[in-house]
C-alpha cells in the first residue's frame, strides 16, 4: 500500500519561504511522475509542479521562478521549495504520485501566506 505524507506547511508572511516535503512509503511497480497540487477554498485543485520519471519538471506559470520541485530517491522524499510567497499561494498543498494504474494522494498540508 503506497502512502504519501506531506509536511512543512504553515503560516508565512508575503515574500517568505517554505519547503514542503512528501514522504513516500510502500512498494510500487513504477512511478510515472510525482507532483504537487494545491486547492484554495472554492477553487479546483490545480497542478503546481510536476516531475516525470526522467527528472523533467514542469510548473504552472504563476509559480515559475519561485517554486522548485525536487526529489531524494534514497530517502523516498519529494520536496517543493517555495520562495517569494504571495497571498494567492494560500491553499492546501497535496503530494501526488502517478503510478502505472492509479494516482495516489497525500492528506494535504495547509499553506497560508498572510501578513
Amino acid at each position: 500500500q503506497v502512502q504519501l505524507v506531506e509536511s512543512g506547511g504553515g503560516l508565512v508572511q508575503p515574500g517568505g519561504s517554505l519547503r514542503l516535503s512528501c514522504a513516500v512509503s510502500g512498494s510500487i511497480f513504477r512511478v510515472n511522475a510525482m507532483g504537487w497540487y494545491r486547492q484554495a477554498p472554492g477553487k479546483q485543485r490545480e497542478l503546481v509542479a510536476g516531475m516525470a520519471s526522467d527528472g523533467t519538471t514542469n510548473y504552472r506559470d504563476s509559480v515559475k521562478g519561485r517554486f522548485t520541485i525536487s526529489r531524494d530517491n534514497a530517502k523516498s522524499l519529494v520536496y517543493l521549495q517555495m520562495n517569494s510567497l504571495k497571498p494567492e499561494d494560500t491553499a492546501v498543498y497535496f503530494c501526488n504520485l502517478e503510478g502505472p494504474w492509479r494516482d495516489y494522494w497525500g492528506q494535504g498540508t495547509q499553506v497560508t501566506v498572510s501578513s
